[in-house]
């Protein structure tokens, strides 16, 4: 029996769980970025320093890492959606919210971050083909969305990745890589 995306994901543990968290926050960083820009929001630089340095602790395991202060950081610029009027605020407030679950991970509050960064990155792509749908969709239909099919599969070449690399920088390098090389975000956003 096959076991799906989720069920993949929820057996992931330490620094494999956090890689595979940090990948998928660094694919969804675009959307966070552009509604920066768009909006004059927050502050779009602190969230990059802050996924350096997940990045950083990543492929040297040594580094220090005061991840209290990153989550509080992530969590002071996290948008509130009652007080924007553009669809972009929603694929930001995800990509806050899986940030905010991989630190959360790194510190051992929520063994099951992956999990939700995982769900988060889907439900986004969800809410984004249902935004930009002129029909109203049916379950079946979102799921055979070429967007929600390039997710489902990237996330499970990710875990193959995530499953079998070796904890050095050359696979830290290459899953970074993994996360950008498309040149889209989640959503299909242009890096």
């Amino acid at each position: 029996m096959k076991l799906n995306t989720f069920q993949r994901v929820r057996t992931l543990e330490g620094w494999q769980a956090v890689a595979f968290g940090a990948t998928l926050v660094e694919r969804s960083l675009p959307n966070y970025l552009l509604f920066c820009e768009v909006c004059e929001f927050g502050d779009a630089e602190q969230y990059r320093n802050s996924l350096n340095a997940v990045w950083d602790w990543l492929a040297n395991p040594k580094a220090k890492l005061n991840l209290a202060v990153h989550l509080e950081r992530i969590e002071e610029a996290t948008p509130d959606a009652n007080d924007f009027d553009t669809y972009g605020v929603y694929p930001a407030i995800d990509l806050c919210m899986s940030f905010a679950a991989l630190l959360q991970l790194m510190m051992g509050e929520d063994a099951q971050g992956a999990v939700v960064i995982s769900k988060l990155s889907q439900g986004s792509v969800e809410a984004f083909i249902e935004a930009t749908s002129e029909d109203e969709l049916e379950a079946k239909q979102i799921k055979a969305h070429p967007l929600m099919q390039w997710e489902v599969a990237f996330q499970n070449e990710l875990l193959d990745l995530v499953e079998t690399l070796p904890r050095d920088k050359n696979s830290i390098t290459a899953l970074r890589t993994m996360a950008v090389e498309e040149g889209i975000s989640n959503i299909g956003l242009e890096i």
